[in-house]
């Protein structure tokens, strides 16, 4: 019979809690609620703390986090999907619930920015949130996300340049003309 190595609550506080406010932050982008974030992160942590006894010190503790909540958060997705098919049939429509259209503000703030990244597709956010916002390498992408390292750098280019079109518009509705070439060689000149 196997016996797991006894885990000290210290240990796993050292090496897991510096890394919440990452987890959470990453975690309320992603899902957009604060309350389901909680809850996503607080799973991750009871996991992280159920497989603590596999965690090898020394290695990034930061990445196996974040590896433990992409699976949850594809777990969590696939559950709402399906309870949003079923959803969709017991409430056909909502017509009385319709939001109107917020006040368009005077300059581009960080909510501008978020509310794009909202809209580039999901498979390419994610790679784009982990390296550009997480700062996290593309072998430890490749990684959390269980995907080849080519696809990493493929989805983070594609989901960068999905990200500066939506930017674009953003400004453009601002009024913001981009910089034409003649104009940006004409000011280095």
């Amino acid at each position: 019979m196997l016996f797991r190595p006894r885990i000290h609550a210290a240990d796993f506080e050292a090496a897991a809690m510096p890394h919440l406010a990452d987890l959470y932050r990453s975690a309320s982008f992603l899902i957009r609620d604060s309350s389901e974030a909680e809850d996503l992160v607080q799973e991750v942590y009871m996991e992280a703390w159920k497989s603590f006894h596999r965690f090898e010190p020394g290695t990034n503790c930061r990445a196996w986090l974040f590896k433990i909540m992409f699976h949850r958060l594809h777990h969590l997705r696939r559950r709402l999907i399906k309870a949003s098919k079923v959803e969709a049939f017991t409430r056909p429509g909502d017509e009385d619930n319709l939001l109107a259209e917020p006040p368009v503000p005077q300059e581009i703030r960080d909510g501008d920015i978020l509310l794009a990244l909202e809209k580039v597709p999901l498979e390419f956010r994610e790679v784009v949130l982990m390296a550009d916002v997480e700062e996290f390498s593309y072998k430890e992408i490749a990684a959390t996300l269980r995907i080849p390292l080519g696809t990493v750098m493929s989805r983070l280019s594609r989901g960068r340049k999905l990200l500066r079109g939506e930017l674009a518009e953003v400004a453009k509705s601002y009024g913001i003309q981009p910089r034409t070439r003649e104009a940006s060689d004409g000011e280095s000149a």
